[in-house]
């Protein structure tokens, strides 16, 4: 005897449970993704601008790295302390750093240091990078200052 056609149709066929099974395990995967990518969401950029520190308000003790200039007449140095500005143009935090600083670190050049933002809004230096040669920029830096129209480039890029 067959069966009836209404019978047959009650379970799913081989190839409807294996399109179920491709289409659950892109979906598993589809997730998994956003929440990588959600997690490394603020370790994928490689500095925040002033501009950014403020809007985004980055939270005290979170490890970051602010780029853009040493504002003009900032720097204060006494001993291996050392205290200047960070801008964009736009914003401007000011920052700490205890050590030697590079030789080639000067107000009005870009610079980019690592560290964290303190309660008082004071970011506090771990590492600080200078640019390199006198006509080098990082790529980032010239992004953030044409971005907030502070650009000058007689100072020079990459």
């Amino acid at each position: 005897m067959t069966m009836p056609a209404a019978a047959r149709r009650k379970g799913m066929t081989r190839k409807q449970k294996r399109l179920a099974v491709i289409a659950g395990l892109a979906v598993v995967i589809a997730i998994a993704a956003a929440l990588v990518l959600t997690a490394l969401r603020d370790q994928i950029v490689f500095f925040y601008s002033p501009s950014d520190v403020i809007t985004r308000g980055v939270e005290p003790g979170h490890p970051i790295r602010l780029g853009g200039l040493v504002k003009d007449g900032s720097w204060v140095r006494n001993g291996q302390d050392n205290v200047f500005v960070v801008t964009d143009g736009g914003a401007e935090i000011e920052a700490s750093y205890t050590g030697i600083l590079p030789d080639l670190f000067r107000e009005g050049q870009g610079v980019v240091a690592e560290g964290s933002m303190g309660d008082d809004g004071k970011f506090v230096a771990t590492n600080v990078l200078a640019k390199h040669d006198e006509n080098y920029i990082p790529k980032e830096v010239v992004d953030a200052l044409k971005a907030q129209g502070e650009w000058r480039p007689e100072g020079g890029a990459q």
